[in-house]
């Protein structure tokens, strides 16, 4: 059978919008000779919509558009993603459902029987659970039947997953229910590495079950979330047979076999997907481009420092929006090296980008004088470095109202898990690019970047400096922080893993260094809770996905 996977990239509330893609999608599929084209995961409201869905308008009109689909494509069986009203008074008002369509008609609706409520999902505060009854029957298209899951529905393989989150696998009911070929709908978000688990667990299942799948996913950036896309189907081996493309909208045809003896696959593509920093660079690029598409900036504006977070995040914005839409900003002060002045000035030239030096000495010694009479002779301190940080985040603000700039901040993972940043300094801005790409990670994409294109877009010397803030005379990083190497690993453990302080040191990690991060991350709740949202790409960033009090006082190991 010939099938078509529309992997697509919705705008989270733009109804209207999400419909002509599927439509547009689902006249292509039919015309590429697909009897049956796979949409995503809630590809009508876009994913996630989050509290949208507690308007009552605005599942009506989500409703409406399934319904416009429906008799805008009759001659093609279509599988859409959208929010369904549960009619019980009891539950949840909502469910997570895809509907089949072919005729001009609603043929039936599937529901979502696992609802994520853990890292950055929170199902459960607006769906119910698919009742057997209504969620795990099957739908019959040219007399093959379709066993249909949404996402989630899939990662409960008790093989694979050490602890499972659920009491049963929907797969199981559905191959109970006689499917011959299995359809998952997906808003499955990128994490590094995650697709090749997908690949080995879903194999795992089409193999377990002797049953072809077809995973079908969501692509582009929603706010903090990257979708990879990397639609794929499998046939009753586990064995890939065709693989969409990745960080792209695509329209895969396939032929899948029907049967396990079946090998009717001649001419489906196969796409690579990408891996490592390839993939990271990917999602940082797609998340921030869909960002500033979605919420229509014009052009990006940052501040250059010199060093290599400020560098990497003017390269990414370059290469996700081209030259012409990034504006980067020196602002010397009265500490700031000569050669950082050269490297940002180098690194604008390398990329192609507009480029102004705002000095800030003597704003910055206004401050001081205004401010020193009040201070009753205290001796400088970390005050009067935070007043260059904040005269800069107030010119870059200036510079993004005056030209409707998006206002990029340059810190990265390791600064922000300490609280080695400015709150209403280097911490303003619209978007946190790099908040979740650690310190060791920067220099790594730095150097594939260059080595990507083949020249020198980050000049070596941000690469190869010692990290410097430059807020007073010989400054480096390391007077305030473990050596980056050793910090990184500690933030994994403590932050990703949740291991115990006892068992980071055991890993070789000093008692005293340990203690002392971790007393850090604890302290700078309050100012993560102020930043802007951040592109995620590892498993556990800060932000909506983790959800810290700010007002305690628990310290591991001490009770």
């Amino acid at each position: 059978m010939r099938i078509a996977l529309a992997q697509l990239n919705p705008i989270v509330g733009d109804i209207a919008h999400n419909t002509r893609l599927i439509i547009d999608a689902a006249r292509r599929a039919r015309d590429g000779g697909a009897r049956l084209c796979v949409f995503p995961e809630l590809i009508i409201p876009g994913y996630p919509p989050k509290d949208l869905l507690l308007k009552p308008s605005f599942i009506d009109e989500n409703i409406g558009a399934l319904e416009t689909i429906a008799r805008a494509v009759p001659e093609i069986h279509l599988i859409v993603g959208f929010a369904d009203r549960n009619p019980s008074p009891v539950g949840r008002p909502l469910f997570n459902a895809v509907a089949v369509l072919h005729g001009g008609h609603i043929r039936s609706r599937h529901y979502k029987t696992l609802l994520p409520t853990y890292d950055v999902f929170d199902e459960s505060r607006y769906f119910e659970p698919g009742p057997p009854e209504l969620g795990h029957h099957v739908a019959v298209i040219d007399d093959i039947r379709f066993g249909i899951s949404i996402c989630e529905d899939l990662w409960n393989d008790e093989r694979l997953i050490a602890r499972r989150l659920y009491h049963h696998n929907p797969i199981a009911d559905l191959d109970a229910a006689g499917a011959d070929v299995l359809i998952n709908c997906s808003a499955s978000p990128f994490v590094l590495d995650k697709h090749a688990f997908r690949i080995k667990l879903f194999g795992s299942q089409a193999e377990r079950f002797s049953m072809p799948l077809v995973y079908v996913n969501q692509v582009g950036g929603n706010d903090e979330l990257v979708f990879d896309g990397n639609s794929v189907v499998f046939d009753a081996r586990g064995k890939v047979i065709a693989h969409a493309s990745d960080f792209s909208s695509d329209l895969l045809l396939c032929n899948i076999p029907t049967a396990a003896s079946s090998s009717n696959q001649d001419g489906n593509r196969i796409d690579c997907p990408r891996v490592g920093l390839d993939s990271v660079l990917e999602a940082l690029k797609l998340g921030l481009r869909d960002y500033v598409e979605k919420c229509r900036f014009p052009s990006v504006v940052l501040g250059l420092s010199g060093g290599i977070d400020s560098a990497l995040v003017a390269a990414i914005a370059t290469l996700a929006l081209g030259p012409d839409r990034v504006v980067g900003i020196a602002m010397p002060s009265r500490f700031s090296s000569e050669h950082s002045i050269n490297d940002a000035r180098d690194l604008a030239a390398n990329l192609g980008i507009a480029f102004h030096i705002v000095p800030i000495r003597d704003v910055h010694s206004a401050y001081e004088q205004l401010l020193t009479p009040y201070w009753d002779g205290r001796a400088p301190d970390v005050t009067e470095e935070n007043l260059q940080a904040r005269v800069r985040g107030a010119i870059l603000m200036a510079f993004s109202n005056k030209f409707n700039h998006l206002l990029l901040t340059t810190g990265n993972k390791s600064e922000i898990a300490v609280g080695y940043c400015t709150l209403y300094g280097d911490m303003c801005g619209g978007l946190a690019v790099i908040s979740d790409v650690p310190k060791t990670m920067v220099w790594d994409l730095s150097r594939h970047i260059n080595n990507t294109a083949g020249r020198t877009l980050i000049p070596v010397s941000s690469i190869d400096k010692v990290p410097s803030a430059e807020l007073r005379p010989n400054q480096t990083d390391q007077d305030s922080l473990p050596p980056y190497p050793m910090l990184d690993g500690i933030i994994e453990r403590y932050v990703e893993n949740e291991r115990a302080p006892a068992e980071i040191v055991a890993d070789g990690y000093d008692p005293a260094v340990v203690d002392r991060v971790i007393r850090l991350i604890d302290r700078s709740e309050y100012k993560r809770r102020q930043a802007a949202p951040g592109i995620k790409v590892t498993s556990r960033a800060f932000g909506f996905g983790r959800r810290m009090p700010i007002a305690q006082n628990y310290v591991p190991g001490k009770q």
